[in-house]
């Protein structure tokens, strides 16, 4: 399940997964509100946090997920991954590098600082 965050600014989105994340998740919260966004702004910052109750995501999420950010590539400013999960912490590290913008791990312990730092003006 994910859900929307609130009380991020403008420019902001946050997401917040529980338990197995599917397709439909996908296609019911994120890429709607990821859509909607952009139709206002030309560059998004992305605040996704992995919960403690997180089992999974299943093969269509992984696929959505994908696209929607092949579709919008340029367009992240900065993405902060919040999550304790070992093999995502794994692979973010790894992988880090082809997010097409300035992107930032956190542990669960860290999130006001994650929240903190995408709010951060941009540093010239």
């Amino acid at each position: 399940m994910i859900e929307q965050m609130k009380d991020l600014p403008p420019g902001t989105l946050g997401f917040q997964a529980h338990g197995q994340v599917t397709a439909a998740d996908y296609e019911k919260v994120i890429v709607p509100d990821v859509e909607a966004a952009f139709a206002l702004n030309r560059k998004l910052r992305l605040l996704y946090v992995i919960g403690e109750d997180f089992t999974g995501f299943d093969p269509g999420a992984m696929w959505d997920d994908a696209k929607l950010g092949m579709r919008h590539f340029s367009g992240w400013d900065r993405v902060a991954l919040v999550t304790d999960v070992a093999w995502l912490r794994m692979t973010a590290t790894a992988m880090g590098f082809v997010v097409p913008a300035e992107f930032r791990l956190f542990s669960l312990a860290e999130l006001p600082q994650a929240k903190r730092w995408i709010s951060e003006p941009a540093s010239v």
